[in-house]
């Protein structure tokens, strides 16, 4: 079994982590009435402002994650360019919801540091 990480260990990359709750409790925000939204998007939409990362983001993120729900409505309908996967993979992980962006950010889920 391995040994289980210390975060108050002196040399622990750990240490100040942010740990986010699975259930942050908060509501999601409505969609900005800018266009239609397929149901995919509108779907898409719920799971990142219900995620744990969604926890650490206020009202100024809608924009934000409006602009990457956009990206991700063009790689669905398959007109994205290579830009639009570009930015979308950076502000994927600006918002915390890759795993790269999760550690730059210094956040952790609950139960996986103790």
């Amino acid at each position: 079994m391995p040994k289980m990480r210390n975060p108050n260990s002196p040399n622990s990359r750990y240490k100040g982590l942010d740990v986010l709750p699975y259930d942050h409790g908060l509501p999601v925000p409505d969609l900005p009435p800018v266009r239609g939204w397929s149901t995919a998007e509108t779907e898409q939409w719920k799971q990142w402002w219900n995620s744990p990362q969604a926890a650490r983001w206020d009202e100024s993120y809608v924009p934000t994650v409006a602009v990457m729900l956009t990206y991700y409505g063009k790689i669905l309908d398959g007109t994205a360019t290579r830009d639009h996967l570009t930015e979308y993979r950076q502000l994927a992980t600006s918002l915390g919801l890759t795993a790269d962006g999760m550690k730059r950010l210094g956040w952790a889920f609950e139960g996986d540091v103790q």
